[in-house]
């Protein structure tokens, strides 16, 4: 998966922050508008979205003359593939996840634990924060974190 750059990030926030699942989608000008502190072009924002268009970031659908354009996966599945990425860099991935989870707080240990623990049957998943997804899907299959084109999957 490919990280993000600054711009591409703040946009990305747009459409994560401001464009519900159900919706249609944002225009350029409405994200450009959403980005009006940054003073930037029209023409730049096109060329953001286009740009993470080509890399499966967003979804996008011809309307008129103009296109609108979607998150094609949430926030929260495109960390967990960075998170994912991350691990593959090099070296032990057992390692990594050892000194990941030395690091963690103790809330965020208790929703890890809560999760593998909904994995192997043993507990029931954790209760998504506000903003969080859970880690498993319903009937216990694990969530894929790979951006999607799916609608649903926000």
């Amino acid at each position: 998966m490919t990280r993000l750059g600054d711009l591409e990030r703040a946009v990305m926030d747009v459409l994560w922050d401001t464009v519900p699942a159900t919706s249609d989608g944002v225009t350029v000008r409405e994200v450009a508008e959403a980005l009006d502190g940054r003073e930037l072009a029209y023409t730049t924002v096109m060329t953001v979205l286009d740009r993470l268009a080509g890399k499966g970031m967003v979804q996008r659908r011809r309307e008129g003359r103009a296109w609108r354009y979607q998150a094609a996966a949430s926030r929260e599945a495109y960390i967990a593939q960075l998170m994912l990425d991350a691990l593959d860099l090099g070296g032990s991935r057992d390692a990594a996840l050892v000194r990941f989870a030395r690091s963690v707080t103790g809330t965020e240990a208790e929703v890890l634990r809560a999760a593998l623990g909904a994995e192997a049957g043993l507990t029931p998943a954790p209760t998504a924060r506000s903003g969080e997804t859970p880690a498993t899907e319903p009937g216990g299959g694990r969530r894929q974190p790979a951006v999607v084109d799916e609608a649903t999957d926000r």
